[in-house]
């Protein structure tokens, strides 16, 4: 079962060093990708450090700061032509605890998605402050209001795709390109009708550098949830 690790960067030159040790530590077989987006704190700098030490890892540098979901399609590609048979999207700032990845690899063989998620029985956010709960548990009732399905926790970043099938998704028509990427994903996903499952984690606030939600995040997720939401309900109609 050959993994590959993806996860973005801008500006996390506080955390990779550390997160990617966490990694390793608790999942010795799986490889890394590094994603950077010129970041100007030197994040690409040290991710290529960490890759001459380990050829578990590679680094992508993209031109610019383009968001999340362009950098883990980006990732994604690159993927596609080598031999994995599951791509994990995981962050860089330690919000995803290495220990719960490889309770994702264990539901993954049964599963095309498995989401690490924080809204089932046994999962649950740690030093998260009140008012992101709050955004995060609205945006994800919201999600399942207007998109369907039986996921809990539509917003997640921690995933394990089976490799063959997000090749067999036309990611070209991914409109999204910050967090809400990962509502889209999950849509697409539920519309395919493939088998799903999510699996209880410990989300954990980040301690260096300030998280990167916006106003403008939310409103693209707002509008991307509204627009499919309305195409899911005309085509039912």
């Amino acid at each position: 079962m050959k993994t590959l690790v993806i996860t973005p960067t801008y500006n996390e030159s506080g955390n990779i060093r550390g997160a990617v040790s966490r990694l390793f530590a608790e999942n010795p077989d799986v490889d890394l990708l590094i994603v950077d987006d010129s970041s100007p704190d030197g994040t690409g700098e040290i991710a290529d450090e960490l890759a001459k030490a380990d050829k578990r890892i590679d680094v992508l540098h993209r031109k610019g700061k383009d968001g999340l979901g362009a950098a883990y399609i980006a990732g994604f590609n690159w993927a596609f032509t080598k031999d994995y048979d599951f791509i994990v999207e995981m962050d860089a700032d330690g919000s995803h605890r290495a220990q719960d990845l490889p309770l994702l690899l264990a539901a993954a063989v049964d599963n095309e998605l498995v989401i690490g998620s924080r809204y089932v029985r046994g999962g649950r956010t740690q030093n998260w402050p009140f008012h992101r709960q709050l955004l995060s548990r609205g945006g994800n009732l919201y999600a399942r209001m207007m998109l369907g399905g039986k996921l809990n926790d539509m917003t997640a970043g921690f995933r394990v795709f089976r490799t063959s099938f997000l090749k067999s998704l036309d990611l070209s028509t991914i409109n999204a390109r910050g967090y809400s990427f990962q509502i889209e994903m999950a849509y697409k996903t539920l519309q395919a009708g493939v088998r799903t499952a999510e699996v209880p984690i410990t989300f954990v606030e980040r301690e260096i550098g300030d998280s990167k939600m916006s106003s403008d995040i939310v409103r693209e997720a707002l509008i991307l949830m509204t627009k499919l939401g309305i195409r899911r309900i005309t085509r039912r109609g």
